[in-house]
């Protein structure tokens, strides 16, 4: 987030990002675990993003964006988000560190792989992206 951003208080939607049909039930599964009143929402085109860009949504981003979005990259995306007044909270979703790494510094929360999803580290990440 952009430092002149003021946090929006949790979250009331995870939005999962460019995720295929395999990795979707997956990740939704485990949000929806850890932020039982948080509904979840799958989006793979552009179109769909419009309702969740503001503070109140997290952005749970893959790193090879599946769908259909005028961002080339989800790096990209993430920058993009950033720069609005009332950004969403992203995580990036990959368990490569260099991308994680880089997503944080384009004003990503840290992110999770998907290997680690089962992690207490993992759960803590999503949960404070979404209380912030």
């Amino acid at each position: 987030m952009n430092d002149t951003t003021t946090p929006a208080g949790p979250v009331t939607h995870v939005v999962l990002v460019g995720h295929c049909g395999l990795d979707s039930p997956v990740l939704g599964s485990w949000a929806k675990q850890l932020l039982p009143d948080t509904e979840i929402a799958r989006v793979n085109r552009q179109a769909e993003l419009g309702d969740y860009l503001n503070g109140r949504s997290l952005l749970l981003i893959n790193r090879v964006l599946e769908g259909r979005f005028d961002h080339p990259t989800s790096l990209k995306m993430i920058e993009t988000f950033a720069a609005q007044d009332d950004p969403p909270r992203m995580m990036l979703v990959s368990n490569y560190p260099d991308a994680q790494a880089e997503a944080v510094a384009a004003g990503a929360q840290p992110g999770v792989g998907k290997s680690e999803l089962n992690t207490a580290e993992a759960g803590q990440r999503l949960l404070d992206a979404a209380a912030e």
